[in-house]
This record gives structure tokens, C-alpha cells and sequence, in this order.
């Protein structure tokens, strides 16, 4: 995928993007230049600036975008009610002010199969999608005369799927991030769509629908696991280079299988006729003439949770009826079934069912017929890769949002704030559907197997980071990186652009294309100066302005970026630091001092720094000159 240009024309602006802003990420000499340089590899935009001047504000928008592209990609399969055609107002279910720009243009450059191309077919699809105020977005294929395609101005359901990136990551390491809020949507909409395939016994094709995916901490451990467990090592490598992961040893999964579920809730699962309903009450009066209202309701309850293999009945020590429904139904069988929780209870060293909590406990002692068994389970349609294992995990760990209420829900849907996430509960560890446990790995120069969660955040965010994208290198993927690296020590961020690089492919029928935010001048230094944004915001007006650097960046010291107009910076040491200096500088101003001995105080306070030498050369430049007046 490459990005082209995107330009916010909603009369209100999006966030700091103010309407009328527009950026050109490639024009047909970079489209070029990048074809003849194809075999350099990868290489993400990397956008740089002040804090505030719009850097994730631009991410957020795309995220946004693709969001609004999903929604109307997968309005025919499933979607929550609130997302319902609207033929008078949003007929694909997009409503403006719900946190995306309401009017916008976007351009990009995807690829399309081989089964779409003739042979003088050019290797990408261009793409432009306009939403204007009030209206959904609209996707044109720009170029699709030149490919095995109808030529016809409404696209299939089929071309729109191509149209699109196969997924689109989000991944930001602040604590006050602004970049989920679409990406929650989605997530919401995916457990909607399992719990949807429960109520209405439909099978589940055991992966989420929809393509957006934000991989926030809480997918740590099942990115550490995918890859450990199928990756080749030679594919490990950047892994062990800086953090030093040597072998996966073992780990436990925890899969809590029901959950109480209140009586009123049972008429969801209830997908009788209106006309049957009535049958089925008349019936059950009949046979049952001297029931309350209470005890028909209860039969008829009894009836609903018969015909749904996925509920069921316990009766408590005073003999109230309580009901249950099994939210691992859809994604178990027999033991020789493909679904996900009999893959991997397949692939487990121990499993156990404990009846008491109705929880199944699956441990694993990782050796080579542990990852062998993990490749023959995981080897057929749905799962195919490690990705595939991941986002069968995915599935599983959205189940955890169950408790999350249809008010809240409906609410986060129609959502426009950054705080959206705070109002998700948290659940304690018993009441997860799916957690990891136990997660243990030998590391170089260490005796003993450590747990994962020893390690430091900045391993944590490095493996996270570097783990997303081993998962997704073989996708036509857009990654949006909000500060991946605020955690590494000044060598990881150094290398992180080479590390990267050794983790994506980038050959041309499955590049992917990623923008990352950054206060880190190496990761510019390791740049091409087109693929670096420099952000900038107008005090006055509050314009955000995009450009590329007036040097050469690559390979461009940290100094000089630094005190570019990239960061502003026009000192290379800390504000008290210099503060000494200007006082120094004063002392030999004022010209009643030893220069020796002021240059004896200098060095003894003070570490060496461009600015350190410019004042001793001023210094001895001035000593010299006093001498060479009196020898005259």
C-alpha cells in the first residue's frame, strides 16, 4: 500500500487538522524513485515535531477513515443494530460526529491479486475515497480499466474488499493516547458479531470480520506466543539481538467457558416466529393450566435454553433456577474438530476441566513437538500461520469484554471522546473468559527461565512492536505507530528502523505501509528525507503544516537533527547545563578573569558538548589576540 494524499475538507476540521489541510505523502517522482529502489527495502514515514503540532492527529484521522471504510465494507455480512440501513439519512450506517472527519479525500496506491491483472496491468489499484458532509464515503477504483475488471462505476463487494487494506494496526505506548477510539468500535463490533453467532446458532468462521485491530498491551503475551511458537528462528532473530529471548519454555492458557446470564436475556436467543411464540405459550397453558404468569415464563424459559446448544440450566441449593450461557460454544468441538479451543487443547501437555468454575485449564511444556503440534493444528483454512494462531487468540481475548453493558456499548458507539476507553471495566483476573499464565523463556546470560513479565517496559514495547509486525509482514497492511519506542534506551532506538527493516519484507505485491510519531532524531537519521514529516502548528492561527526537511536526513547526526527545524532545538545539552555555560560565558565577557583558569573551570564543571568547545575556542582566540597586541 502507499499513501498519496489525504485533505480534510470538513468545514469543521478534524481535531487540529484544520479543514482545507492537505498532505501529499508521494508525487510521481517519488512513485519512481521508489520503484528503481525497490530492493533497498522498507522504509516507514516518520513524522516528527513538537508536542501538539499534530503528529498523531494525522494517524488518528486515517484510523478514523478506515474505520468509516470498514463499516460500509461489512454492512452486508454483520453489523450491531445501531450501524442499520438508513436509506434517508446514512445508508451505510456512518454517522457524522462520531469521532471521524465528516468530509474528507484520500488517495492511495493498493495491490490487487494476480487474478485481476492482464499482463500490461500496472501493479497497484489507484484509490480515491471523497466523503462529504452528510453523506458516506464513496470508493472509486481510479484505474480499473486496466485491469480484468467490468469497467463499471459501482464496485462488487468483492473489488470493495480488495480495495482496502487487509488490516489496519494501531499501536500507541502513551498513556494519554488519542489513536483507539475507532479501533474500540471495532473491537466491540467483533465480540457483537460472535455473540450475534451465538443467539442465532449460525456457525463462526473463527476470525474476527472486520480488519482494524489496535494491539494495545493487552495483546502483548499472544504476539510473544505466535511467534515464539511458529516463527522460524532466522525470522526470531531481531528478537534475540537486543533483548536476548532464546527459547519459548512454557505457559498456561485459562479459558473460562460460561457465565451467568440473567432470565430476561434469554428472548435474544429466543429466534422463534412471532406466530410460533404464540403457539408455544398456548401450548404450554394448556398442558400446564394452574402455572402463574412466573412459572409459564419459567417453562417457556426452559424451552429457549433446550433448543440453544450454547445455554444451560443449574439449579442452586434452594432450588432457583439459574441459567448459563457456554461463550466458548462456537469455538469448540470434539477432538478431532478445527475449531480453535479443540486446536489448542489438541496442542496442550496437560489439560483439565475444572466443573466447580467450569474453566478449562491448558498447560504447555514448549519443545519441538510442541510448536509441531501447534503447525498441524493451526495448518488448514481458517488459521494458516502464525497469524492466523493470533488472531484466533484475538477472538478469544474479546470475549473478555462480555460484561461491558448494551447502554455503555451503544454509547462508545456513537462516541467522539479520547476517554472512551476509560469507561471499558476492567475485569478481575477469574472473570476473564481467556488469559495467559505462567509464561516462561530462557534468556541469554540467564541460568533460570525468567517470567515475561520481568522483563523492562522498554523489552516489553520492543518485542510488542517488532513482534506486530513479524505477524503482519506478509499483508498488505497500513501500521500507525504512535510512539513505539518512548521506552528504549539511546542503542534500540538507533537500531529501530534496521530492526524493522529485518522484520518486513517490503517486496511489492504485499508492501506495507506504516507512519510512525517520533521525538527520536535517530529514527530520522535513518531516513530518507521524503519519508520524513515535519510537523509544525501556527501559534496564532492553529494551522498544522506538513514538509519534508530542507537537508538530507539520512544518515544526518543526531545533533544536526536536533537542532534543525525539524525539533527546534538549538542547543545540543539540557537547559541547566547551559545555564552554567551562560554564566561562564559572562565571567570571560566581563574580562576580569584568568583565561586559564576560567578554561580549567569549564572543563572540570562541565562534560563535553559543541556548545562547551565554541566558548574555550572564543576563549583562547581572545587570549591569543590580547598576546600577539602586547607583543606589537
Amino acid at each position: 500500500m502507499k499513501l498519496l494524499r489525504l485533505k480534510i475538507t470538513d468545514p469543521a476540521g478534524f481535531r487540529s487538522l484544520r479543514s482545507g489541510f492537505e498532505h501529499h505523502f508521494r508525487n510521481e517522482s517519488d512513485l519512481q524513485e521508489e520503484s528503481d529502489s525497490a530492493d533497498e527495502g522498507f522504509a516507514p514515514f516518520i513524522c516528527a515535531g513538537p508536542n501538539g503540532s499534530g503528529k498523531s492527529n494525522l494517524l488518528e484521522a486515517l484510523a478514523a477513515i478506515f474505520y468509516q471504510l470498514e463499516v460500509q465494507r461489512t454492512q452486508r455480512s454483520f453489523l450491531p443494530r445501531i450501524f442499520e440501513y438508513d436509506p434517508e439519512g446514512n445508508p451505510d450506517g456512518i454517522k457524522d460526529g462520531d469521532g471521524s472527519p465528516n468530509a474528507y479525500e484520500l488517495e492511495y496506491l493498493i495491490g490487487v491479486p494476480d487474478s485481476y491483472r492482464r499482463p500490461d496491468s500496472p501493479q497497484l489499484a489507484h484509490v480515491k475515497v471523497i466523503k462529504e458532509p452528510g453523506r458516506s464515503p464513496g470508493l472509486t477504483w481510479l484505474n480499473s480499466e486496466s485491469f480484468s475488471t467490468d469497467g463499471l462505476s459501482t464496485l462488487t463487494d468483492e473489488e470493495r474488499g480488495l480495495l482496502v487494506p487487509e488490516y489496519v494496526l494501531g499501536y500507541s505506548s502513551g498513556e494519554n493516547e488519542i489513536l483507539s477510539l475507532p479501533f474500540f468500535k471495532l473491537r466491540f463490533v467483533q465480540f457483537d458479531e460472535y455473540w450475534n453467532s451465538l443467539q442465532v446458532q449460525l456457525d463462526y468462521p473463527g476470525h474476527p470480520e472486520t480488519r482494524l485491530a489496535y494491539l494495545d498491551n493487552g495483546f502483548s503475551q499472544a504476539i510473544f506466543l505466535c511467534n515464539l511458537l511458529m516463527q522460524d528462528a532466522s525470522d526470531l532473530q531481531p528478537f534475540r539481538e537486543d533483548v536476548g529471548i532464546e527459547t519459548l519454555r512454557e505457559f498456561r492458557i485459562v479459558l473460562r467457558r460460561s457465565i451467568p446470564l440473567e432470565q430476561t436475556k434469554l428472548e435474544a436467543f429466543d429466534y422463534a416466529s412471532d406466530d410460533q411464540r404464540r403457539e408455544r405459550s398456548n401450548r404450554l397453558r394448556a398442558e400446564n393450566p394452574r402455572s402463574s404468569d412466573s412459572e409459564l415464563q419459567e417453562l417457556i424459559s426452559r424451552e429457549i435454553v433446550k433448543n440453544n446448544p450454547a445455554l444451560k440450566t443449574d439449579v442452586d441449593e434452594s432450588g432457583v433456577t439459574r441459567y448459563r450461557v457456554n461463550l466458548l460454544h462456537g469455538l469448540d468441538g470434539d477432538d478431532t474438530s478445527p475449531r480453535m479451543v479443540s486446536a489448542l487443547r489438541r496442542c496442550a501437555t496437560l489439560s483439565y476441566h475444572d466443573e466447580t468454575t467450569d474453566t478449562l485449564i491448558l498447560d504447555y511444556r514448549v519443545n519441538d513437538a510442541t510448536k509441531e503440534a501447534f503447525r498441524e493444528n493451526f495448518d488448514f483454512a481458517t488459521f494458516k500461520s502464525p497469524l492466523g494462531l493470533f488472531r484466533a487468540f484475538q477472538v478469544l481475548l474479546t470475549l473478555n469484554l462480555y460484561a461491558v453493558s448494551d447502554t455503555l456499548k451503544a454509547d462508545l458507539y456513537r462516541s467522539n471522546s479520547h476517554y472512551v476507553s476509560e469507561t471499558v471495566p476492567t475485569l478481575a483476573s477469574d472473570q476473564r473468559i481467556m488469559r495467559f499464565k505462567l509464561v516462561r523463556f530462557s534468556k541469554r546470560g540467564l541460568s533460570t527461565p525468567m517470567m515475561l513479565k520481568e522483563l523492562s517496559d522498554g523489552e516489553h514495547q520492543l518485542l510488542h512492536s517488532l513482534g506486530l509486525c513479524l505477524l503482519f509482514r506478509n499483508t498488505r497492511s497500513l501500521f500507525l505507530l504512535d510512539e513505539p519506542e518512548t521506552h528504549f534506551n539511546p542503542d534500540w532506538r538507533a537500531n529501530f528502523i534496521s530492526r524493522l527493516r529485518q522484520c518486513l519484507p517490503g517486496s511489492s505485491d504485499t508492501r506495507q505501509e506504516m507512519l510512525i510519531t517520533t521525538h527520536t532524531p535517530f529514527l530520522i537519521s535513518d531516513s530518507r528525507r521524503e519519508k520524513v514529516l515535519v510537523f509544525s502548528k501556527d501559534e496564532a492561527t492553529g494551522d498544522v503544516s506538513v514538509r519534508t526537511p530542507e537537508f538530507n536526513t539520512l544518515g544526518a547526526s543526531i545533533n544536526k537533527i536536533t537542532m534543525s527545524e525539524v525539533f527546534g532545538k538549538r542547543e545540543t545539552i539540557g537547559a541547566y547545563a547551559q545555564s552554567i555555560l551562560e554564566r561562564k560565558r559572562a565571567r570571560f565577557e566581563a574580562g576580569n578573569e584568568d583565561p586559564s583558569a576560567l578554561i580549567d573551570d569549564i572543563n572540570r564543571e562541565l562534560g563535553d558538548s559543541v556548545e562547551k568547545i565554541l566558548l574555550v575556542k572564543a576563549i583562547l582566540g581572545s587570549a591569543e589576540g590580547q598576546a600577539l597586541e602586547e607583543q606589537g
